[in-house]
């Protein structure tokens, strides 16, 4: 199942460092399947606040986003970014293509006596 690395990235500022980083990313997610789906795109907010941007990325599953984070070519170019963008970044798991929430919501249903 597709899994994605997601950031929030707080006010980012653009550095040299920082644009190294953006340069050498795309060669660390190569051998992992990873690629962008959100980066660099202006954030439109709908409910509360929400400073600075955010970055998607997408992998064929979990273990590969899990062994991209972990592996020492991302680790190496990681606190070229860490050092001048404050933010959270999060792997998750998506869902599969025949998704649907009303079951999802009917179990949630039961398990509460609702």
């Amino acid at each position: 199942m597709t899994a994605y690395a997601l950031a929030h990235l707080h006010r980012p500022t653009i550095n040299d460092e920082v644009i190294r980083y953006i340069e050498e990313i795309q060669a660390t997610m190569d051998p992992f399947g990873g690629r962008f789906l959100v980066h660099g795109a202006e954030v439109e907010v709908m409910e509360g606040p929400f400073p600075g941007t955010v970055v998607m990325i997408g992998f064929p599953d979990m273990e590969k986003a899990r062994a991209w984070y972990a592996s020492p070519a991302y680790q190496e170019i990681l606190p070229l970014r860490t050092e001048h963008i404050a933010g959270e970044v999060i792997l998750v798991e998506g869902v599969p293509a025949d998704y649907d929430a009303t079951k999802t919501a009917a179990r949630l249903r039961e398990a509460a006596g609702l």
